[in-house]
């Protein structure tokens, strides 16, 4: 064999007779690369390199190999991510730690699925042109963002290729028409560029690396001047938020009430204690809390409801709802109260006057995705389930008229969904969250960064309050007031403010995104067609 460059190894589409193991090998290296962007310091250089390496171990490869490729980078992207998902099962879900990672394996081999998708889709558009396969790359990737997002049960759009870059302020403005798909199609055509800019022949490749340089010019100009051009937004009014910091517990044993008199006494305090500036909060939020907080519960009820009569002003506390329904047992109709995990507000009398029940709920977590796994789901835990769905995105009302929403924990990685809350009016978000079944992970901040392009990609102020961080507040351009770090009981009075703007996605949706799924069907169509 005759010995090439090291370097060749890292670019197989320059290489004819790659061997597929080392196609694969890259391809699961690219996984893990862009893992890093969601870690530690989630420095979003490897976002924007990663995936030059998974379309190096595409083109040229057999279309199973190529398939394989792309399954290998999201199994690996998956299991270095958000390794958390075992914990989370294990502990929320009541599941052994074994079927905590079964599932979290299943969850990454759909993900590798639809990569692997991605992939044979390449792989079909470099038969006809290597040109083709690269325009048509970042529109491919799209359209597996959208799958993940949309799939029915089971979807999970976590930790898109956009979000990296959505760390920069001037970067994160293009969300307001585009959604985050605007963000991951960026990034996925600069990958593409990469890879572009090192083909063809010498005379070729000088000028495509000028483009490069071009392009790497611009973006590098906009990411350093533009943020000075964002604005910062003012607020009017202070929320109080109250982060309790209660352990996380499936069960509660005899009398919780009895038991954390004193959790309830402190929690009174943080509520109502003076605020340290001249500004007084009008708004109280207390988050989802592994706590048994129903109104339905003699205790509970008027326990917040002198509270927010002490406050003066209204609140927004997590609950679980009891609601009466139906359920069918030995061939008939039996009446029985089923739980909603809700949010509800109390006015100034302490009068409950809204409430709202999560409708995207937490699969394997909070209800059984599938009623015909019934049977192998409760033989590894009987405590999954439960939960069941809320069928309205509420818009409520404050004293002053402002209208406000609150959505509940993992909705807060739904773009389409949160998107539906301002449409219908929404001047104010507020997410509540339980954060503290992540353990030590890093799914906490994730789940901030995310939460961020949220209040973006629809201008308003979100006030994020969970139950052991991070609770902070975000402005509608996506600047964010940390307000209480992990781990710790306090409370803490952040900034908010009402928008009755709406910015382009919010009026039209993922549009972007199902435009990318429209060409990237049109382009491999055509690989059909002219292969017939």
């Amino acid at each position: 064999m005759s010995s090439r460059p090291w370097h060749l190894y890292l670019r197989p589409y320059r290489l004819p007779d790659a061997p597929p193991a080392l196609r694969l090998l890259l391809a699961a290296l690219s996984g893990a690369i862009l893992s890093l962007s969601f870690h530690g310091s989630f420095l979003s250089l490897y976002s924007w390199l990663c995936l030059a390496l998974l379309l190096s171990s595409i083109l040229g490869a057999r279309p199973l190999v190529a398939f394989f490729c792309g399954f290998l980078h999201g199994l690996i992207f998956v299991l270095t991510c958000v390794p958390w998902i075992a914990e989370v099962l294990s502990v929320h879900g009541g599941m052994s730690g074994g079927a905590g990672w079964g599932v979290l394996l299943l969850i990454a081999a759909v993900w590798g699925a639809s990569i692997g998708l991605f992939a044979w889709g390449v792989q079909r558009l470099w038969r006809f042109s290597l040109a083709l396969a690269l325009f048509g790359a970042p529109f491919l990737w799209i359209s597996t963002e959208v799958l993940r997002a949309y799939l029915p049960e089971i979807s999970f759009p976590w930790g898109l290729l956009g979000y990296p870059a959505a760390e920069n302020p001037a970067l994160l403005q293009l969300t307001t028409v585009t959604g985050i798909y605007g963000l991951s199609f960026l990034v996925a055509a600069f990958n593409s560029l990469l890879v572009w800019s090192d083909c063809g022949t010498s005379a070729e490749k000088t000028r495509r690396i000028g483009t490069l340089l071009t392009v790497v010019s611009v973006l590098l100009l906009v990411m350093w001047i533009g943020p000075r051009f964002v604005p910062k937004a003012e607020a009017h009014h202070l929320a109080r938020v109250v982060q309790p910091n209660f352990p996380e517990k499936t069960e509660y044993e005899g009398d919780w009430y009895a038991q954390h008199q004193a959790d309830l006494l402190d929690l009174t305090r943080l509520s109502l204690r003076p605020s340290p500036g001249a500004q007084q909060p009008d708004l109280l939020i207390w988050p989802e809390a592994p706590a048994p907080f129903s109104f339905q519960d003699p205790r509970f009820g008027p326990f917040i409801s002198h509270l927010a009569t002490e406050f003066h002003f209204p609140g927004i506390v997590g609950v679980i709802e009891w609601k009466p329904g139906t359920q069918y047992l030995n061939g008939g109709e039996h009446p029985v109260l089923f739980p909603y995990n809700s949010a509800a507000m109390l006015n100034e009398n302490g009068q409950r006057v809204f409430s709202y029940d999560k409708i995207h709920l937490v699969p394997f977590g909070e209800y059984e995705p599938f009623p015909f796994i019934h049977q192998v789901v409760t033989s590894v835990s009987e405590e999954v389930g439960g939960f069941h769905k809320g069928k309205e995105r509420a818009v409520g009302k404050f004293p002053n008229g402002n209208t406000f929403s609150v959505f509940i924990c993992y909705e807060a990685i739904y773009p389409m969904e949160v998107r539906a809350f301002v449409e219908r009016g929404a001047q104010l978000l507020v997410n509540i969250s339980n954060d503290g079944w992540f353990g030590k992970s890093d799914a906490a901040e994730q789940h901030l960064r995310m939460a961020r392009v949220r209040a973006a990609e629809n201008r308003r102020w979100l006030v994020r309050d969970t139950n052991s961080g991070i609770t902070a507040s975000i402005d509608p351009y996506g600047l964010i007031t940390r307000g209480l770090g992990r781990d710790m009981r306090d409370s803490a009075d952040l900034p908010y403010d009402f928008r009755t703007d709406t910015t382009f996605y919010t009026r039209f949706n993922d549009w972007f995104a199902w435009m990318c799924v429209a060409i990237s069907a049109i382009l491999v169509a055509l690989t059909f067609r002219k292969a017939n």
